[in-house]
């Protein structure tokens, strides 16, 4: 008698191969035992119905950090059946911390990664110093899904070398041992590797960038050699790679990132976007980047599967509006009092007929780009026609650009969304996207699931690559759902040296979603109030996920968790 039977599926294992009908039994281990025709009887069945069944996703870059210690269903991601999560990315996380720096490392998140310091103040439980410290506390909790993290350089940085290390001074010999030692512990203790950031838009709330966003090569070598000799895994590095060319000196970065994959065979991963100023330059630097390695290691560049697009709105973190005199002095209000009086019409005047108060090239993009801004609408499209930019849509009512952001920010009762594809959108260049994800160099990633509550709701991102992708798509190729899910599940298990998961075959765990794949669909993001202090996070609700499975346990049936919790930590590779 099997622990769960899944019969008439439309089974996409994970390999690549084309979908077969079957059966899939799990066992009592919580892996699966039989894949047939016919498979013996189980003490819970489900019936899919010919319908869509595929491994859960593995998300690789999330920053579950903080919300992992407190929220045992890690939504969103587990609402788009993600059934392993990876956080600890971009160098930022919250060990090692001290007891004094615990506040510090707070706004470095809220600075870099959007999430609201009052709900992780309120949230996070410290029950550790050290980093093995961070994963036993991690452990302790039951979840919906499985966990991972990584050791991140900045809170290693900091507990280090103080002050001088969040100033991004130069390290000593000294301070290099002591770090060494510090990540090689994380590993052994069951770290999937190490994250840095070398991005100078991934600034703390204090204005000072995440620390060793400067690092030498030697520091970066050093740190990375730590991960081998606990073992090997992954260094994930956050990278200004196509927000702009070369700010983050990627033509010095690449050396050390080869020294690491060829002389220690480890796994090094880089953000990589496509920036409006030289939208064709990610290609040189792919092909620089995945140049043939000796050995084992590799350097893969970390792709999106939709453009990284902000969501501008009366509440989110940025709009174009934000900085003109008559908003400044609503901000401060209630939520729907700032609404009510953003929809009166002397309101509405007098904040058309000022001038921003932005500065700077970011944030001139922000006030006036319109040409470059889409009413999201119910049904969100994430690959918009030109024709259907702000700038364009106001010149066909006989109205301002201005006039016509606004007014499509007041619908919905003021909650109106404009999508801004900051990146990988070049109206200069055909959308990227398709190519990259099919490139030998890269892998899907980037979903940041758990970050940018304010602006950005992209944990949707598993879900959007098969609704879009597979099926919807009208302006270019489409994927097969063979490749979509593979990308998503073997791919990034086997980059993060998880190959006990990410396909549906005999002895892998007993991880999976059954899908209505005709009905599924994404609703278009809201801003809720459900963090920790009433804090503001985007959600994205979906339709069409029948069931999720972790280790043989049903964690969701139709939208609605089931109780069950079966997630660990998972501690090193597979």
């Amino acid at each position: 008698m099997h622990k769960l039977v899944i019969r008439n599926a439309n089974l996409v294992d994970g390999t690549g191969a084309a979908a077969r009908m079957a059966d899939i039994a799990i066992d009592a281990s919580g892996r699966v035992a039989e894949i047939g025709p016919e498979v013996g009887p189980g003490l819970e069945e489900i019936d899919a119905g010919g319908r869509l069944v595929t491994p859960g996703w593995v998300d690789v870059h999330t920053h579950y950090d903080g919300q992992a210690t407190w929220d045992p269903e890690l939504s969103p991601s587990s609402w788009h059946g993600v059934t392993t999560t990876v956080f600890g990315n971009c160098g930022v996380g919250f060990a090692p911390a001290r007891a004094e720096q615990r506040d510090w490392l707070i706004q470095l998140m809220e600075g870099v990664e959007d999430i609201p310091g009052a709900a992780l103040a309120e949230g996070i439980d410290w029950q550790w110093e050290s980093f093995p410290e961070y994963l036993d506390s991690l452990e302790r909790m039951p979840r919906v899904m499985d966990i991972a993290t990584q050791v991140p350089h900045g809170a290693v940085r900091a507990y280090v070398m103080g002050d001088r290390g969040a100033r991004n001074e130069a390290a000593t010999p000294d301070d290099l041992e002591r770090m060494a030692a510090i990540v090689e512990e994380g590993v052994r203790a069951g770290a999937l590797g190490f994250s840095s950031s070398r991005t100078k838009l991934h600034l703390a709330l204090d204005g000072e960038p995440v620390p060793g966003t400067f690092a030498g090569a030697e520091e970066m070598i050093a740190l990375g050699r730590a991960v081998a000799i606990a073992g090997g895994g992954v260094v994930e590095v956050a990278s200004d790679i196509g927000l702009g060319g070369l700010e983050g000196d990627f033509g010095a970065d690449i050396d050390w990132m080869r020294t690491l994959a060829t002389d220690h065979g480890l796994m090094v991963t880089y953000a990589l976007t496509q920036a409006d100023r030289n939208p064709e330059q990610w290609r040189e630097l792919l092909e620089l980047s995945s140049a043939p390695i000796a050995g084992p290691g590799r350097v893969l560049a970390q792709v999106a599967g939709r453009p990284g697009g902000l969501l501008l709105g009366w509440e989110t973190s940025l709009h174009p509006f934000k900085m003109h005199p008559t908003y400044l002095g609503l901000a401060d209000l209630e939520v729907q009092a700032r609404l009510d009086e953003l929809a009166k019409p002397e309101v509405r005047a007098a904040i058309l007929a000022e001038e921003t108060g932005f500065t700077g090239r970011f944030n001139y993009d922000i006030a006036h780009g319109m040409h470059k801004m889409y009413p999201l609408g119910a049904e969100p499209d994430y690959e918009p026609d030109g024709a259907q930019c702000i700038e364009a849509l106001a010149a066909a009512a006989g109205v301002s650009p201005y006039a016509y952001c606004y007014d499509a920010m007041c619908a919905d009762g003021g909650r109106g969304l404009i999508y801004f594809p900051l990146t990988d959108y070049s109206q200069r260049s055909h959308n990227p996207i398709f190519e990259r994800l099919n490139h030998h160099g890269a892998f899907l990633s980037l979903s940041d699931g758990g970050a940018h509550c304010r602006l950005i709701c992209d944990a949707s991102a598993p879900t959007y690559l098969l609704t879009h992708w597979t099926r919807d798509r009208t302006r270019g190729p489409k994927l097969r759902l063979e490749d979509a899910v593979r990308m998503q599940t073997r791919d990034t298990a086997e980059i993060y040296g998880l190959s006990d998961r990410g396909t549906l075959e005999v002895g892998k765990k007993g991880d999976l979603n059954v899908i209505d794949y005709d009905a599924l669909r994404l609703d278009a993001p809201r801003m809720v109030y459900d963090l920790p202090t009433g804090a503001p996070r985007l959600l994205q609700g979906v339709h069409g996920y029948v069931a999720t499975v972790v280790s043989g346990e049903v964690t969701w049936r139709d939208g609605v968790p089931t109780g069950a919790r079966p997630g660990v930590l998972v501690r090193g590779r597979r």
